[in-house]
């Protein structure tokens, strides 16, 4: 139990693998995104990129703890998100891997990162219904 619970660190270790994961992400998207532009990049920015999400996505495990990070990505609220976010870091590589297929690969990525943030937007209060507010307001 103790290997599944993040509480066990000291708080400052918790918070200083949130960061170097964080950062970790980030940098993968970005290298990820520099890489698109070489010649067959495509392939190298869809894994860095998805790498990149699921890297951000587990810095949180550091602060929350993994079981506790799972029961609140599978929450009812969060469920539908989750699934989704998922779905498209898996389909962004398949998309590239199996399919060969660049532009299915692109909006896939477009697409993760959309669910990625409504997925973000969960975890803020009010913050879905101030979006759809905004767009709906905007349409």
């Amino acid at each position: 139990a103790k290997v599944l619970d993040a509480s066990t660190l000291s708080f400052g270790t918790r918070v200083r693998w949130f960061a170097i994961c964080f950062v970790a992400g980030i940098v993968c998207s970005i290298l990820g995104t520099a890489l698109l532009w070489l010649p067959k990049g495509i392939k190298p920015f869809a894994v860095f990129y998805t790498l990149g999400n699921l890297a951000a996505l587990a810095s949180t495990c550091f602060l929350m703890g993994p079981l506790k990070q799972l029961k609140a990505m599978f929450e009812p609220k969060r469920l539908v998100a989750t699934i989704v976010m998922l779905l498209f870091m898996v389909l962004t590589l398949c998309a590239v891997f199996w399919w060969n297929k660049r532009g299915l690969a692109m909006l896939f990525c477009i697409l993760q990162s959309l669910a990625m943030t409504w997925y973000s937007l969960s975890y803020i209060p009010f913050a879905r219904d101030a979006v759809i507010k905004c767009f709906t307001s905007c349409l």
